[in-house]
């Protein structure tokens, strides 16, 4: 494929190396930070909640990202800069005969199936925050750890089902190595054609993936607008107690906020790949915003300890204090 042939050659061994370099240290800040998360929340009692098992939930998908995804990327770069030729998964899809393993067929589905995760997980904690704003007095027994628990599943059982259904209801779609996007990427399979209803399949990401973020969108934009008419009215009128009893709680307020964060960066850093993949099922090739828009989401796998340590106080005390133990340890072993 000549388009693959360019990317391949288009970077200066320069260019490559620092790519590594970018890709070595966005693991690093995936795992600390997702492993950060995971400690926190495992291991405070506080959140110990149904937002903190959603919260947990969306740290493992991203954790899954850090271990798998991008350091199977390191190495494919790696062996193309230094092993003449590269291995044959890199420049042939995963029907080619000759190869009996292909990596892709299992890193495919699994960014696929964590980033369906990661949406559907937002969903979730958009859905749990909105009850606790617009019906404090059901927040209780509407949301409890047993249905949370359930709910996160699905949301993986649902997520990854999608995620290899091109694969299991096609035999048109194949997954390679692109060397675009630097990722493994569903594909052509041997066919030369144009698979029309190939394409299509592959279309149930989109829809899937801005069906959901627009509801978030959505539910955030009525969530954050009963916010603001709450704060407005509390400036304004004396409340009585039964009010006080039925309004919600700081916490509530604030952890709906910084849900509404979680949502817009995830948002703008999906934007790219959706608009990517329809305008591939429509034809069109973009080598260089396919890379950008893959990486683009892939570095979301790290934000989201950034946006709770800097809008959750007690997330970031306790990331502190486990931090600290951690350094203070390391040095008393050290001496």
């Amino acid at each position: 494929m000549s388009e693959d042939a360019a990317a391949t050659h288009c970077c200066t061994l320069t260019n490559k190396i620092l790519l590594v370099v970018f890709l070595v240290l966005l693991i690093l800040a995936i795992l600390l930070g997702n492993f950060l998360t995971l400690a926190v929340v495992m291991g405070t009692k506080h959140f110990h909640t149904p937002q903190g098992y959603l919260k947990a939930s969306l740290a493992v998908a991203d954790l899954a990202v850090g271990l798998l995804v991008v350091p199977l990327t390191v190495y494919a770069e790696v062996s193309l800069m230094l092993r003449d030729p590269a291995p044959d998964w890199i420049s042939q899809n995963s029907q080619t005969p000759a190869i009996s393993f292909h990596p892709c067929m299992i890193i495919g589905p699994v960014f696929a199936g964590c980033t369906l995760v990661s949406i559907s997980t937002i969903f979730l904690l958009t859905i749990e925050r909105s009850i606790a704003v617009l019906r404090p007095l059901h927040k209780e027994s509407v949301i409890t750890r047993k249905r949370t628990t359930i709910l996160i599943v699905f949301s993986w059982l649902g997520s990854f089902f999608l995620a290899v259904s091109p694969i299991l209801f096609s035999s048109e779609i194949a997954l390679e190595y692109n060397p675009c996007s630097r990722m493994c990427n569903y594909a052509l399979g041997t066919i030369g054609e144009f698979p029309t209803r190939a394409w299509n399949i592959l279309l149930l990401f989109p829809t899937f993936d801005f069906t959901l973020l627009g509801g978030t969108v959505v539910i955030n934009i009525i969530s954050l607008s009963t916010i603001r008419q709450y704060s407005k009215r509390r400036k304004h009128l004396a409340e009585s107690e039964c009010q006080s009893a039925a309004k919600p709680t700081f916490s509530d307020i604030k952890a709906a906020k910084i849900i509404g964060t979680l949502t817009l960066v995830f948002t703008a850093s999906f934007t790219p790949i959706a608009v990517f993949v329809v305008g591939n099922v429509l034809g069109n090739e973009w080598c260089n915003f396919s890379f950008f828009s893959f990486w683009i989401l892939a570095t979301n796998s790290g934000w989201n300890v950034i946006i709770y340590s800097v809008r959750d106080q007690k997330f970031r005390m306790r990331a502190q204090k486990l931090l600290c133990t951690c350094s203070c340890r390391s040095n008393a072993a050290n001496t």
